[in-house]
């Protein structure tokens, strides 16, 4: 039996306004990029190939790790450069997110609509999506846990995440003697937050559960969706080791624990505070940030907290 080829796995900076980005060049026989930022920074993954002597036209997967604007926007823009060839893959659960705008505007609003004033949510959500999100489109193949790609030889195994949103997977790439060779996680291993310094994740028992699926993958190479900060403010890089990746999903779990530990005794109380009703809480967990800056993942997150708790005394 022919072992499969090593794989080399190339960063591409997709950068957004404030927000580091990165898509990533599987060069594998059937070249595949994971991820795709939004319709301006898409523009930058061409460029990026070529001078890794690769073409755009050439690539033939389009993987998704997850369904929110800065991963999934400029994938109707990448797909319509490679001349409509490359199939684009995302799990069942988040293709809404590709095939409407709308959808993004909903689920904000249904996350943290109830903290901000939803009219301006809704005005800044729906003119983000307009500009971010290069085109709706019905994804090529929808995937889920257990599903494996044939990149030409190259096997990719998807490892269903969720937490960070409901339908967020891992793409994982064997090694030529067994084992994860590549992980790519999307924005499933947040450490300590990112531009927002806070993570953010829908569903806080799944995030847990899911970090702790990645970890036992053991990577070899572990590729995140931004390059999330540890405890005392410094980024990891984007691209990590094998000890990279043990610590940055040690840190993931140790925030989630402190912010878990917080949320236990939750009683939103509303107030005149930017923070309202979780004042007390941000002060606790020593986040100063703007909460209303969108994607306002502290609001995102603190909401999961009061539904999982909702769920425990019901």
């Amino acid at each position: 039996m022919t072992a499969p080829p090593t794989t080399e796995v190339f960063p591409i900076a997709a950068p957004w306004g404030r927000f580091a980005l990165f898509s990533y060049l599987i060069d594998a026989p059937e070249l595949a990029i994971v991820d795709t930022g939004v319709t301006a920074s898409a523009a930058n993954v061409p460029v990026e190939l070529d001078k890794l002597g690769r073409r755009i036209e050439d690539v033939r997967w389009i993987l998704l790790t997850h369904g929110h604007i800065d991963h999934v926007g400029g994938a109707h823009a990448l797909w319509e450069a490679t001349g409509r060839t490359a199939r684009v893959v995302i799990s069942k659960v988040d293709a809404h997110f590709l095939s409407s705008r709308r959808a993004h505007v909903d689920e904000a609003l249904g996350l943290r609509g109830a903290y901000v004033d939803t009219a301006a949510l809704e005005a800044t959500k729906s003119a983000e999506v307009l500009e971010a999100i290069s085109g709706e489109m019905e994804p090529t193949l929808t995937v889920a846990d257990g599903d494996v790609l044939d990149l030409g030889g190259v096997s990719v195994r998807v490892v269903s995440i969720p937490g960070h949103t409901p339908g967020a997977v891992a793409y994982v790439v064997e090694g030529a003697e067994g084992g994860a060779q590549h992980v790519f996680v999307g924005d499933a291993a947040q450490c300590y937050g990112a531009a927002s310094g806070f993570p953010g994740y829908e569903d806080p028992d799944a995030y847990r559960d899911s970090l702790g699926k990645v970890g036992a993958l053991e990577p070899q190479h572990l590729y995140l969706g931004h390059p999330y900060r540890r405890a005392d403010g410094t980024p990891f890089d984007v691209a990590l080791d094998a000890e990279g990746a043990r610590e940055a999903l040690t840190a993931s779990l140790t925030r989630e624990a402190e912010i878990r530990a917080t949320a236990a005794r939750l009683d939103p109380v509303r107030s005149a505070s930017a923070y309202s009703p979780f004042e007390t809480y941000a002060a606790d967990l020593g986040y100063t940030g703007d909460p209303t800056l969108e994607p306002s993942p502290f609001f995102t997150t603190l909401n999961g907290y009061i539904q999982t708790i909702g769920k425990e005394h019901s």
